[in-house]
């Protein structure tokens, strides 16, 4: 929460300072790069891709826009880049390849560094939805090489609030666990036996609920802002914070 916080006032300054701005885009850009990153599934590549120049771009019309009603800023920023990034790639198609960074995106459409209208709702609520889709794709590729399917998961959720505690306290211990999250993603298999041993839950547990412990903790791993916000919520701030 008080990382939030921080984020919140530093978005406040940026809105006024343009020195803190680019202060913010500049520690931020890991962040900037790793949403280019899963738009392009590569690294972007610095003074080669327009994606990443876009990124950056709506990265600032992000901070302008943003409101604290808006909920969590990175979440709210990730969804301005991915549309930005989506209506790009879009008017590329359109024009065959060659688009300035500062084209009209259409009849009805701005630029790519106007901001988002604060009455805007509806596009809004657009915009989410189709961020949302992309990321519920993007785990369901990435469940795939462990070998579940959205519907396994569904399948395999625990229904009892005992049960939901100790994958949370599973969880919690993956997270807090150097290096633990590495090895689940370069193996591509739950480590039972360590969630076992670190977590105090029963291997017996684990292994019933595999499939959607192994969803958990790729949304966990790879950094799935809105399904993770969606998380906060049904898991009650337990293993989610």
């Amino acid at each position: 929460m008080g990382e939030e916080h921080a984020i919140v006032r530093q978005v406040d300054e940026a809105k006024a300072d343009m020195e803190a701005a680019d202060r913010l885009i500049r520690e931020y850009l890991p962040f900037i790069k790793a949403e280019t990153a899963k738009f392009l599934h590569r690294p972007p590549r610095e003074g080669e891709d327009d994606e990443l120049s876009i990124a950056m771009i709506a990265f600032h019309e992000a901070v302008r826009g943003y409101s604290r009603g808006r909920g969590s800023f990175l979440k709210y920023a990730a969804v301005v880049i991915r549309s930005r990034l989506v209506d790009y790639a879009r008017r590329e198609a359109r024009h065959g390849g060659h688009v300035s960074l500062d084209a009209p995106a259409g009849e009805h459409d701005g630029a790519v560094g106007d901001t988002l209208q604060g009455g805007e709702d509806h596009g809004e609520e657009i915009t989410l939805r189709d961020a949302t889709r992309e990321e519920i794709e993007e785990l369901s590729r990435q469940m795939q090489a462990f070998g579940v399917s959205l519907t396994d998961v569904a399948e395999n959720c625990p229904r009892q609030e005992r049960t939901l505690e100790a994958c949370r306290r599973a969880l919690r211990f993956a997270k807090e666990t150097e290096g633990l999250l590495e090895e689940f993603v370069r193996m591509k298999r739950l480590p039972v036996a360590r969630l076992a041993e670190g977590s105090g839950v029963s291997r017996k547990v684990l292994e019933r609920h595999r499939k959607y412990l192994v969803a958990l903790l790729l949304i966990w791993t790879n950094g799935y802002e809105i399904i993770r916000g969606h998380l906060k919520q049904v898991m009650r701030g337990g293993a989610a914070k």
